[in-house]
């Protein structure tokens, strides 16, 4: 599970630009336990590799749309169709749902 947890990570901190500190942030976790779980000193409790893999798939869509870059800035930039809330603010508290929404009116045009 080592490898495919580093694995996982790459393609988190590739899509979308973000450190290892960030996704830290994004998971309500340390920089130290994303590190260990990198290494394979450790291994995510049941939540958080489900926050972990949701992560993943939230930043391999914003991927088809932005490049990690500019994916960085939308996740930490306010939004008005959040009402102002920044994406990673909702993920932070597992409003997930609400950023794949947005990202989902990208593929209409309706928001970028």
């Amino acid at each position: 599970m080592t490898n495919a947890l580093a694995s996982r990570l790459d393609s988190i901190q590739e899509h979308s630009g973000i450190s290892g500190r960030d996704i830290a942030q994004l998971l309500a976790t340390t920089p130290q336990t994303v590190s260990r779980w990198r290494t394979g000193q450790a291994a995510p409790q049941p939540r958080l590799l489900d926050r972990l893999l949701t992560l993943e798939w939230l930043v391999s869509q914003l991927a088809d749309y932005y490049s990690a870059d500019e994916a960085k800035l939308w996740l930490f930039s306010p939004h008005r169709l959040l009402g102002g809330a920044r994406p990673a603010d909702l993920i932070v508290e597992q409003r997930t749902d609400e950023v794949l929404k947005l990202i989902d009116q990208l593929d209409s045009a309706a928001y970028i």
